[in-house]
C-alpha cells in the first residue's frame, strides 16, 4: 500500500511538474492571433479592422515576442489600439519602438497600465487570489512619460491618457477617449466625460484595468466598446472553471474575450484582451495562451 502511495505521490508531482514546464517553456512563448466581429457601427458603415494589443510586458531579450509584433503589419488594420503595461525594463524601450516602427503606418490610440510606472518586483501570489486587491505600487520607477512621448512621436498614435479626441479612420470619424490605469487609481473619466461627438459612427473607450467604475462612466456616456487589458485572461485557466482570478473588480467569467457590459444606462461592448506577456516573475501560461486580437467592427442592426 505504501509503495502504491508513494508511486501515485511522484505520478502526481511528474504531471504538475510537466504542466508547469509546458505553461512556462511553451505556452506562454505560443503567440496567437485571434479574429473576432462586433456589430457596433451605424448601419451602412463599411466595416472597421481594430488591432487591439495589450499587455506586451516587453523585455529586451524577448526577439521572438519583438519579431511576432513586427510582423502583425501584414493586418493592415485601419486602428491600433494598445492598452498599457507595455515594458517590464527601461532598456526595453528601444527594442519596442523598432519592433513597432511596421505598425507606425497605421492611425494607433494607447493608454499607459500600472506596470507602465514602475519595474515588476516579486510578490506573494496570495495576493492575486483576492478579488480586489489594492494596488500597492513598489520597485524602480519607469519613465512613462518619457515612453510615451517618444512612441507619439515616432509613430504619430494619440495617446489617450486621462483625455479624448476625435479621429478620422477608415472613412469613419471616431470618438476615442482613455483614462490612466485604474488598478493604481489614476483613472478620471470625468475628464472624459460626455455624449459622443456629434457625426462620430463610433465611440471608443481605453482603460488597462477593467475595472466596473470605469465601464459604467463610459457606458453611461454612450461609449459603444470599451477595450481593456490587465487581467492576462487569468493567466491560468482550469477546464469547466476558466479564470481563477481577474485581479481586480471584473468578474472572472469576462477576464478574457468579448462580453457585454450592462448598466441602468446603457450597454456597451467589452472586448478584454489576454495580452502578449506575463510579469518575468511568474513566466507561466495555462489554458490562456499571448494572444493580440484583430476586432472586425461591423454595422450592427438599424
Amino acid at each position: 500500500m505504501a509503495r502504491a502511495v508513494a508511486g501515485l505521490g511522484s505520478s502526481v508531482a511528474a504531471a504538475g511538474a510537466g504542466t508547469l514546464a509546458y505553461g512556462a517553456l511553451y505556452e506562454r512563448n505560443a503567440y496567437t492571433l485571434r479574429r473576432l466581429s462586433i456589430p457596433t457601427l451605424p448601419a451602412g458603415s463599411r466595416p472597421l479592422r481594430v488591432l487591439h494589443l495589450s499587455d506586451l510586458h516587453v523585455t529586451a531579450a524577448q526577439r521572438g515576442k519583438l519579431a511576432w509584433l513586427a510582423e502583425l503589419a501584414r493586418l493592415v488594420p485601419d486602428l491600433i489600439a494598445l492598452t498599457g503595461d507595455v515594458l517590464c525594463a527601461e532598456d526595453a524601450r528601444d527594442p519596442l519602438l523598432s519592433a513597432l516602427e511596421p505598425l507606425y503606418s497605421f492611425p494607433g490610440v494607447f493608454v499607459p497600465g500600472n506596470n507602465d510606472y514602475f519595474v515588476p518586483t516579486l510578490r506573494s501570489p496570495h495576493r492575486y487570489l483576492r478579488r480586489a486587491a489594492p494596488a500597492e505600487p513598489t520597485g524602480v520607477p519607469l519613465d512613462w512619460a518619457g515612453l510615451a512621448k517618444d512612441l507619439a512621436a515616432a509613430s504619430g498614435w494619440t495617446e489617450l491618457t486621462n483625455t479624448r479626441a476625435v479621429l478620422a479612420v477608415g472613412g469613419s470619424r471616431i470618438d476615442v477617449r482613455g483614462v490612466d490605469d485604474a488598478r493604481l487609481r489614476r483613472d478620471r473619466p470625468d475628464l472624459v466625460a460626455g455624449a459622443p461627438e456629434f457625426g462620430t459612427q463610433l465611440a471608443l473607450g481605453l482603460s488597462h484595468t477593467p475595472e466596473p467604475r470605469v465601464l459604467d462612466a463610459f457606458t453611461a456616456d454612450g461609449v459603444g466598446l470599451i477595450l481593456s487589458g490587465h487581467t492576462h485572461g487569468g493567466q491560468i485557466r482550469l477546464p469547466w472553471v476558466g479564470a481563477l482570478v481577474s485581479n481586480c473588480g471584473l468578474d472572472r467569467s469576462r477576464a478574457r474575450g468579448l462580453s457585454r457590459h450592462v448598466t441602468a444606462a446603457g450597454r456597451s461592448w467589452l472586448h478584454v484582451s489576454p495580452g502578449l506577456g506575463t510579469s518575468p516573475f511568474a513566466p507561466v501560461r495555462l489554458g490562456c495562451r499571448p494572444e493580440a486580437t484583430l476586432l472586425c467592427l461591423t454595422a450592427g442592426p438599424a
